[in-house]
């Protein structure tokens, strides 16, 4: 843990098991070096910090100690996105999806609700090799019932629809959920996708949603850069090349405030979700 362990809630594991709990202080990446080191020894081992850290400060630990050398380190990243809104650009983290996808054997997930959150925990605990796990820091809506399942590498169906797909991930993903609740009141069927799994990427329900709906919408608590966006764009044009909206942060300097306050100026909403999905629609060919 790297002096957070109030934020990640990790305290009572600390209390607990002390001998299974190491505090490297302000210091994330030696937390990540020492933690490879570990992995090296046969213990599974789960560094948990501020994702704006631990994505940025300790990419290069990432990088060789863990993803390079295939360790079987989970990076746990809290306080993802605009979580830490109101410190403002240097406590946000907006380009880890675009750095750790591009590292090789490391897996990228973020769960959107407490349930989900609890599985990956789950499958984490069983998989061996490197993964970076990034989430929200305050309670967020429940997307999932107790006891739903979910495969790493496969998107979840949210909501079944024909005319056009959101596909989005995180908190995000609530968001579109409620957002093709809209669309159905106007007579739109929307298809929802949770991509909790970045990567590897469910690239066939990509495919699927392109040939079978023909427009998709995507939004994420990202950079337009690097993220599910660019994903998404990726796949469709490579493979059913459709009209593909990519929401999410544009490329600037962020303004300061509380997650609510920036998603409401950056659109990403309900609301406008459901207004983007109609005019990519729009789009789409006869």
């Amino acid at each position: 843990c790297t002096d957070s362990r109030g934020s990640v809630t990790i305290g009572a594991m600390a209390d607990e098991l002390p001998q299974q709990f190491v505090e490297a202080g302000i210091a994330e990446q030696n937390a990540v070096a020492v933690a490879a080191g570990l992995s090296l020894t046969g213990k599974k081992v789960f560094v948990c910090g501020p994702a704006c850290f631990l994505a940025a400060r300790a990419y290069e630990q990432v990088k060789v100690d863990v993803a390079y050398n295939c360790t079987d380190v989970k990076i746990i990243g809290v306080s993802a996105g605009v979580s830490y809104g109101p410190l403002g650009c240097t406590h946000t983290s907006l380009h880890d999806f675009a750095s750790m996808r591009s590292l090789p054997n490391i897996e990228v997930l973020a769960p959107a609700d407490a349930v989900q959150a609890r599985a990956i925990a789950d499958y984490l605990a069983e998989h061996e090799g490197p993964a970076y796990v990034r989430m929200g820091r305050g309670d967020v809506e429940a997307v999932y019932e107790p006891g739903e399942t979910f495969e790493v590498g496969r998107a979840k169906t949210v909501c079944e629809g024909s005319d056009v797909t959101i596909i989005a991930c995180g908190e995000m993903v609530w968001f579109a959920k409620q957002a093709a609740q809209l669309l159905a009141e106007e007579g739109i069927r929307a298809r929802v996708l949770d991509f909790f799994c970045l990567k590897p990427a469910d690239e066939q329900a990509i495919v699927q949603a392109a040939a079978e709906t023909g427009a998709i919408v995507t939004v994420e608590e990202h950079s337009v850069n690097g993220g599910l966006g660019e994903l998404v764009s990726h796949v469709a044009a490579e493979t059913c090349p459709v009209p593909v909206h990519v929401m999410g942060f544009p490329d600037e300097e962020y303004l300061v405030g509380k997650s609510s306050e920036l998603f409401r100026h950056y659109g990403l909403t309900p609301e406008n979700i459901a207004a983007q999905a109609k005019l990519v629609m729009a789009k789409k060919r006869g």
